[in-house]
């Protein structure tokens, strides 16, 4: 047991007549790390993405709402005459009345002739 314990500290198992099989194994686990390093590395660079667009959604719902609220107040009836009693028109006492205009019917061909 001390013997194979020397020769793994020793890497004989590199040097040696069939350590090609070796050496491939090893260049096998290296390219393996590095593939797992990288695909974390990908996987973090998403992670910080989604998180800053999370922030960013969030900020545009808060700057829609608060302008949304902002025109809200615009629209209403008591801000419009405020803003135009400045240029001296003043609201309407008489309220509006529908309009209605009656289509005379189309007579077909037929009904033109029977008549």
């Amino acid at each position: 047991m001390k013997k194979g314990v020397y020769s793994l500290l020793k890497a004989k198992f590199l040097v040696s007549d069939n350590s090609l099989r070796n050496w491939q194994f090893i260049v096998f686990l290296i390219v393996l790390g590095l593939l797992m390093i990288a695909n974390n590395h990908s996987y973090d660079a998403k992670n910080y993405r989604i998180t800053a667009l999370t922030s960013e959604v969030k900020e545009m719902r808060s700057k829609f709402v608060d302008t949304r609220s902002i025109l809200m107040k615009l629209k209403m009836e008591s801000t419009i005459t405020k803003k135009m009693e400045l240029r001296n028109i003043k609201p309407s006492e008489i309220p509006p009345r529908k309009i209605k205009i009656l289509k005379e019917e189309e007579k077909s061909f037929f009904k033109k002739i029977w008549q």
